[in-house]
Order: C-alpha cells, then structure tokens, then sequence
C-alpha cells in the first residue's frame, strides 16, 4: 500500500477527490495532508476525512531553503511514497524535488506543454485555441516540464472567459487527477487521457 502526501495552498477541491478515491481496493492511502497556508480551507476538509494535517505558514521564513526544511521534516515523519501537489502555490527547489524525484504529481490547469505557469486560461483564450483542459505531470526542476502521466480536454466555447473555462477545467480535474493517481501507485506510468468534448 503506498503512502500519499497532499501539499495544498487554498480550498483543496482536487485534495478532496484524491482522498474520497483513495478507499477500497484503491493500491493507496493518505497519511498526510500540508498546506503552506494556516488559513487554507482544504486544512479543515482534510481533518474531517481524517487525515492527519500540518501547516508551515511560509511567511514565517527568512527564505524558501528555510520553509522547505521545515516541510520536509513534516514529510518525513509521515514516510510518503508518492506527493500530490494540488493547488499547492510555491515552486519547489530543485534541491526538494530531488529529495522526491519521480515521486512528486501536480495537476496543471492547461495542456501542457501550453501554457506553464500562471493565468493558463486567459492565455487559450486569447490564443483563439479550441481546447483548454487540464495535465497531471511528474515534477522536475523545470517548471511545469515534466513527463506527463495524463491530460483532460475541455473545449472553449465562444463567449468563454477564464472563469467559465475554469470551471469546466476543475469539473475534469476532478475526474483526471485521482484515476491519474491510482494508476502511478499501481506503477503503471503509461499516459492517461480523458475527454470533455
């Protein structure tokens, strides 16, 4: 049974849907979820599924190296196998990937390799693409570069903006990220791909 980690920053919808899916004959479990905000909505949620939570506040660190020790020693104690970022808003040091390599996840809001980084949704738009969606990678140094485990399409309709691209986004997140999830605990790293159209 692998060990799960969830690193969250905000209301921890995706963290949600990695802990209901994480159940039955599912090859793993949560043992800890951290977020880098006290006031973090998912911190609560998590605690009501009862799953162990720790906040490292970030602001209360001279600098990343800093804060980072201080969630490695959280992550440490709690022994995981695979880390999930999701919605987690800190860019993690080379140095910490390296600790997890090819164990960290993180949902990205767009199809990678479009649009790494920030404001994914305005930019498709903008771009006049016909499909936003959503890419579950493997986290390395590069930013948003990792080898991708999985993708969701959602077309842009005329009229879209970025909060109702949004929306749909998060919809197939939700659906994308834990099969994405139950697949690399199992080993299987081969490409996963589901469709809103």
């Amino acid at each position: 049974m692998k060990r799960v980690a969830i690193l969250i920053s905000g209301g921890g919808s995706n963290m949600v849907r990695l802990l209901e899916s994480m159940t039955g004959d599912h090859p793993a479990r949560p043992v800890l979820v951290a977020s880098n905000d006290p006031t973090a909505g998912g911190l609560a949620k998590a605690t009501s599924m009862g799953v162990e939570t720790v906040a490292i506040d970030h602001r209360a660190h001279r600098d990343r190296e800093s804060f980072e020790r201080a969630l490695l020693k959280a992550l440490d104690a709690a022994q995981p196998d695979i880390i999930c970022l999701a919605g987690f808003m800190r860019i993690l040091t080379p140095d910490f990937i390296d600790r997890y390599a090819g164990r960290i996840l993180n949902i990205h809001p767009s199809l990678l390799p479009l649009y790494p980084g920030l404001n994914t949704h305005a930019r498709a738009i903008a771009a006049g693409d016909g499909f936003g969606g959503a890419t579950v990678h493997l986290v390395t140094p590069e930013l948003d570069a990792g080898p991708i485990l999985g993708q969701a399409r959602v077309p842009i309709h005329p009229g879209d903006d970025p909060e109702t691209l949004a929306k749909r986004v998060l919809a197939v997140e939700h659906r994308l990220y834990p099969a994405v999830l139950r697949r690399f605990a199992q080993g299987d790293l081969a490409r996963q791909d589901l469709s809103d159209a």
